[in-house]
């Protein structure tokens, strides 16, 4: 069994960006942009760390 495999996915598990689901077994609990993730940060008073990727 992968190592993929046997970890719970996090949110990007949804996206249809190749690039997003390439993350989508990393052990951070990222937010796809959008009003959910600004709504957390508000809500939790926290910033938003805004990831643009890499080549």
């Amino acid at each position: 069994m992968s190592e993929t495999n046997t970890r719970k996915p996090n949110r990007l598990i949804h996206e249809k960006s190749p690039y997003l689901l390439q993350h989508a077994y990393n052990p951070v609990d990222w937010f796809p942009w959008g009003p959910k993730a600004f709504q957390k940060a508000q809500r939790e008073g926290k910033p938003v760390f805004l990831s643009i990727g890499y080549s």
